[in-house]
This record gives structure tokens, sequence and C-alpha cells, in this order.
């Protein structure tokens, strides 16, 4: 099956020919099941699935294993019993033709912009304050980024420096958070991308100067979903405190990346942090920052139960080269480039192995 392939279920011919209008325009394929039975053939492999409200029913009953990116699409009104089934198969949302007609187009158009793997989506939390996580973020997404491999670098940290001002992009036109959170709705991939600041392969969402989180907290879902479906890599610089953003983005990240520092009270923080996130987060991983007197960056992995997986040296210049808007890994020797890139390698590993 082409990755850029929907599955489509449903009997009801006039259905049927408004959705293959519109995968038409969006230029996906639909592969149209007419039961249930077909349906579950083709279930886990398709890059989205669109059931049809007269199928729904059926479809509950084989109870279809859980996935993302499902859908349930009616004409006109849509009785009380949609509902509950949609939740019965994890169904995201139920939309009614025509009015969502629109909706549907972009849903499917990203689905052909971005294929059947969502991108790798890395949160990195500090687990005290000063400990260098903001700035290793960066060092993270300005690795995986490239032309050919598009990578986005999101701050959820409304009360942190900025990280426009770490990659060197502060001065770059582009939306903020505070404008997506205003403008409500479903947010396609490519729109995402475009409208932010970016250098080479890497697209920066961050806070404005005076950052408001009303609106914000809305958005997330839709923003971190656009994000997947349009990089190959999403990176995200987590508070230490749990908001509603932070739990959101941490709940539908690959890997959490937790950055201690290598001292005594570092470490008894970074424990408190690391407690909090075993709870919700799915694979834990350590990064240790230190000079060499400091304590033993494997102790401290076997003390907070976190695998270890690079150890960080001290940076001469560091705070220099992000001032002049060379970002954190200005040379590709240096310790935060080379810790970067063994952690992308990993993870990577990690990932692929666990597919």
């Amino acid at each position: 099956m082409p990755a850029a392939t929907a599955l489509l279920v449903t009997r009801d011919e006039v259905l049927l020919d408004d959705l293959l209008r519109l995968a038409a325009a969006a230029g996906v394929v639909l592969d149209v099941a007419h039961d249930d039975a077909a349906a579950l053939r083709s279930w886990t492999s398709a890059s989205v699935v669109l059931v049809g409200a007269d199928q729904l029913s059926a479809v509950a009953g084989r109870h279809p294993v859980r996935r993302q990116q499902v859908h349930v699409v009616a004409r006109g009104e849509v009785p009380d019993e949609v509902f509950r089934s949609a939740l019965a198969i994890g169904a995201e949302n139920v939309v009614e033709l025509p009015a969502a007609e629109g909706w549907l187009v972009e849903l499917l158009t990203d689905i052909a912009d971005g294929g059947a793997r969502p991108a790798m989506t890395i949160g990195v939390v500090g687990g005290s304050g000063g400990v260098g996580a903001t700035t290793f973020t960066t060092a993270l997404a300005i690795t995986a980024g490239h032309d050919d491999r598009p990578a986005i670098l999101i701050d959820a940290d409304p009360l942190g420096g900025g990280i426009d001002r770490v990659v060197g992009l502060e001065d770059q036109d582009g939306i903020r958070w505070e404008a997506l959170g205003r403008s409500g709705g479903r947010f396609s991939s490519r729109s995402l991308r475009d409208a932010l600041p970016k250098r080479d392969g890497l697209a920066v969402l961050t806070w404005s100067a005076t950052p408001t989180r009303d609106s914000v907290d809305v958005a997330v879902r839709e923003v971190l979903s656009a994000a997947q479906r349009g990089h190959d890599t999403v990176l995200v610089d987590l508070p230490r405190y749990p908001d509603p953003v932070a739990t959101e983005v941490v709940s539908r990240c690959d890997h959490i990346v937790l950055v201690a520092g290598l001292t005594v009270p570092a470490v008894a923080a970074a424990s408190r942090v690391a407690a909090q996130l075993q709870e919700s987060a799915r694979r834990l991983h350590l990064v240790a920052r230190g000079r060499p007197a400091a304590l033993d960056a494997e102790e401290v992995a076997a003390a907070l139960a976190v695998p270890l997986l690079t150890t960080v040296g001290h940076q001469r210049r560091l705070a220099e080269s992000v001032e002049l808007g060379l970002g954190p890994v200005h040379s590709r020797r240096s310790p935060l480039a080379r810790a970067a890139r063994t952690v992308m390698r990993a993870l990577g590993d990690y990932s692929a192995s666990a597919a």
C-alpha cells in the first residue's frame, strides 16, 4: 500500500462519491472497504482511516486495534449512537459533510505530504535550573534538521528566555504560539511550517516577548499533530513544572530526555523531576552535564533509575556563540555537537528497533 493511502470504510454510494472527489483534490488514493472484514485487512497499514457512519457499528463490533488518525464521516446530522461507537474504535472525531469538506481536504493533503510515518518526537526537560536543557534541546534540533529531513523545535516553556534566541532566529518574521492559539481549528502541516521562522531544515515555534497562555492550551494538540505530520523530527523544550501544555506534550513524545547536572543539589532536584516523568513518559533517558571533577554520571544514572545516553562536558565560549547568533553547535567538534549526534543516533536506533 502506498504511504499516502487513506482507507475508507463505507457502503454509502453518495458518501463514497463525495470522498473520492475530496481525495482526488488532495492527491490521495482511497482504498475502499465495503464491509468491516475488508476494513481490518488494511486497518493498521493505511495512513488515515475514514469510517462511514453506515459501517461504524459493524467496525466497532470487530474491536479493531487502537491507532491514530481514525475519523468517522457522516452526511448530515449525526445521531448520538454514532459518537458512542466512535469512542469504541478510538476515533479522534466525528465530522459531518458537507460542512467538513475543507477540513477533510486539509487532512488528506497532510497525509500526502507527511506519509504514514509520524515524526520521532523528543521532549527535553532540565532536572534543575541552569543545567542547560534549552541549549541541549537546540543542539539536538540543529543536528536533526536538514533540508531533506526537516525538523521543528517547539518551545513549551512560556517563562523561558525564548528558544528562538538560542537558535539565532529572534529577528526573523514568523508566527508565535499566541497567534496559533487565537486561530483555532485544525492546522495544516505545510501551512504551519511555512509560517514559522526557520533556518535550513529547522523551523522554530516559540513565544512572543509577552507570552499569554490562555488560548494556547486549547491549540497545543492540533499544533503538535501538525508538527508531527510535516517533519521528520520534533524537538520540544519542556518546563520543569507540570502544566496542561507540558502534560499533553509528554503524553505524545516517543522519548523524554532528562538533562541533569552532576552535583548533589542538581541530582536531588533531578530525582523529583524523574519521579514525575516516570508516571507518564514512554521512554525516559538521561543526559548528564558537568565538569570532570563532578559526580560520576553512571552512578547518577543508577541513583535516578534512568538509563544514561551520554555525558556533555564543559564547552568554552558557548554563551558568546549564542549571543552572536551562531547557535550552540557552531563547531561540529564541540562537546554539545558530539553529544547531540550521539543522542540522535541512539534514539533513532531505539525507535527503529522498537517499531
